[in-house]
Order: structure tokens, then C-alpha cells, then sequence
């Protein structure tokens, strides 16, 4: 509830995410989780009186973040929560409300080193194959799960993609990433086999009469990131793939076999839209250890029990 939050607060936010969203470039989405945040921040203040933003002391936001954690919220949710009130108190430095940054050298907690869920190349291949081709639902799927594995694209920019940003000739994509950076990423020979079939026979079929630009499409419009979800997973069901298995999988998948046919690191981390190398290395821990386990059940000696010696004798 908005009633809740001082004021001076909501103002200094307001515009804080009008600036954010125009200047920054920042998500939709990440400007409503920093709403959030923020409103979260101001009646946790507002508890121990204190209603403005410039009355906000060091002392507070460090008190602020342990009672996340004595909430039980996660390392990851804590993390934002941090981006967040730094972000909102750089902007008021640099619009003058504030002298002091009480964010400055705030730490933000370590989050675990989670390694990426990756498929297999035979699951990848049994999930692409588990959409109907006969269907124009099932031709939109094929060619929107072999786009994702094919130029590692996130949800948000499949679902982002007009018919204009697909050059099946020099089988290139164009889509818009994380901070409205625009990236060009190759599109592999099935993948443009799949969405030819699909802007052929399944696409037309959808439409209708109307004239959409969205490149994926449902029978009521521009498929959205959600639709894209449900239908990632009915595929997986279908596929007999039973852990749990989203459309980022598939972008990880990309990364990995990437790095597996011997991919370049620089590459890899250019396809991705990623802003920096150490965000791709994840990758490279993933690579190795599924080598490793490759390594461990095919090599001979591998499996063979190192008999123990006698005290004393001598290596054989």
C-alpha cells in the first residue's frame, strides 16, 4: 500500500525510476522490482521515523539490510535490495538532494556460485522434436525453441523480435538485450529452417487477417514471455525430459556446447550480450565438469580399483 510511505519518499523514488527507465535504460521489469524495493526501504524507515530520504544515515541501511536477513529473505533478494537503495541515493548525489552517500562502501552479500542447468545434446535433440509440425502452434514452437538454442537469445528478446529482425540469407538476428543494447548473433542452419517453415505455413494460419509485426504469435497477439514458459515446458513433458526445464536452460545449453565444440570465450560472451567476461566463465566451470564425468565413465582405467599394498612393500 502507497498510503504507507512517507511522501518525500514517494517523490524522490517517483522520479528517481522516471530517470532511471529514460536515462539509465533500465528494464521495465527491474524498474517495478526497485518500486518495490524502495517502498519496502521507506516503511521500514518510516517505522523508526524517519521520512526523508536525506535523513537516511548509514547506520540505517545497514540496519535496514540485516532485518532482511532476520527475515529470511534471500542472498539474491538482499543483493537487489542493496543495487537498488545505492542506485536511488547516487541519483540524489547527483541531483543534489543529498551531500553524503550513505550507501558508500556498503557491502552486498556474496551470492552462492550456482552452476547453470544444462541439457544434454539428446535431450536438446528430443526437445526440439517434440512440437507438431502439422500444427501452426507446433511449427511457431519448433522454430521458437530452435531460435533459442541456436543464437542463446533470452525470453524477453525472442518475444521481443519483429519479422524484420531475422536475415534468413546471412542467417543473423537482431534483438534488443539487457539495458536496451542492440546485438546481432548468428541463427544456425535448422534454426532458419524452422522459421521458414514457420513464417510459410504456421504464421499465416495465426494471423488471421491481421497485420502484427511480432515475429512469434498466438491467436490473440504478440506471444508473451509467460505463454513462452508454459509452452517450454509442455515441450519437455512431451519429450520425457522430467526435471524442471525453462527457456533460460535453453540459452545455457547454447553457451555450454558452445564451449564444448572448443567456442571461443570472447565469442560466446559476445553472442550472449553479456557486459562482462566473468558473467560467461560460469560456462567454462560447467564444460569441465561435464568432461570430467564423460572422462570418469568412459576412460578404461577410470573405473578400475587401485588395489591397496602391504605396509612396507614396494610399489609395483
Amino acid at each position: 500500500m502507497s498510503d504507507d510511505i512517507p511522501s518525500a519518499f514517494t517523490q524522490q523514488v517517483d522520479a528517481y525510476l522516471s530517470y532511471a527507465l529514460a536515462e539509465q535504460g533500465l528494464a521495465p521489469r527491474t524498474i517495478e522490482a526497485y518500486k518495490r524495493d524502495l517502498d519496502d526501504f521507506a516503511r521500514f524507515l518510516r517505522a523508526r521515523s524517519t521520512t526523508r530520504p536525506e535523513d537516511v544515515t548509514r547506520a540505517a541501511v545497514t540496519l535496514y539490510l540485516v532485518s532482511l536477513r532476520r527475515r529470511g529473505r534471500s542472498p539474491a533478494t538482499v543483493k537487489r535490495r542493496t543495487a537498488a537503495i545505492r542506485s536511488f541515493y547516487h541519483y540524489l548525489l547527483r541531483e543534489q538532494v543529498m551531500e553524503q552517500d550513505p550507501t558508500l562502501d556498503l557491502g552486498a552479500p556474496k551470492l552462492p556460485r550456482r552452476l547453470p542447468n544444462v541439457l544434454t545434446v539428446d535431450e536438446v535433440d528430443r526437445l526440439l522434436s517434440a512440437p507438431d509440425p502439422s500444427t501452426p502452434e507446433g511449427l511457431r514452437d519448433r522454430a521458437m525453441l530452435e531460435l533459442m538454442y541456436g543464437s542463446g537469445l533470452r525470453v524477453s528478446e525472442l518475444v521481443g523480435l519483429n519479422l524484420g529482425d531475422v536475415d534468413p540469407a546471412a542467417e543473423l538476428v537482431r534483438c534488443l538485450g539487457k539495458g536496451n543494447k542492440e546485438r546481432v548473433v548468428p541463427v544456425g542452419s535448422r534454426a532458419v529452417a524452422a522459421l521458414l517453415a514457420y513464417q510459410r505455413r504456421g504464421r499465416p494460419a495465426l494471423a488471421r487477417r491481421r497485420a502484427l509485426q511480432a515475429l512469434f504469435i498466438s491467436r490473440r497477439g504478440r506471444l508473451t514471455r509467460q505463454a513462452c514458459w508454459k509452452l517450454t515446458r509442455a515441450h519437455a513433458r512431451r519429450a520425457g525430459i522430467s526435471r524442471a526445464l525453462t527457456p533460460h536452460v535453453l540459452r545455457h545449453s547454447f553457451a555450454t556446447h558452445l564451449l564444448e565444440g572448443g567456442a571461443d570465450l570472447r565469442a560466446v560472451q559476445e553472442m550472449l550480450g553479456h557486459a562482462s567476461i566473468s558473467t560467461t566463465q560460469i560456462y567454462t566451470h560447467v564444460a569441465r565438469d561435464r568432461l570430467r564425468a564423460v572422462y570418469a565413465q568412459a576412460h578404461p582405467r577410470e573405473g578400475m580399483r587401485i588395489p591397496s599394498r602391504r605396509r612396507g612393500a614396494p610399489p609395483r
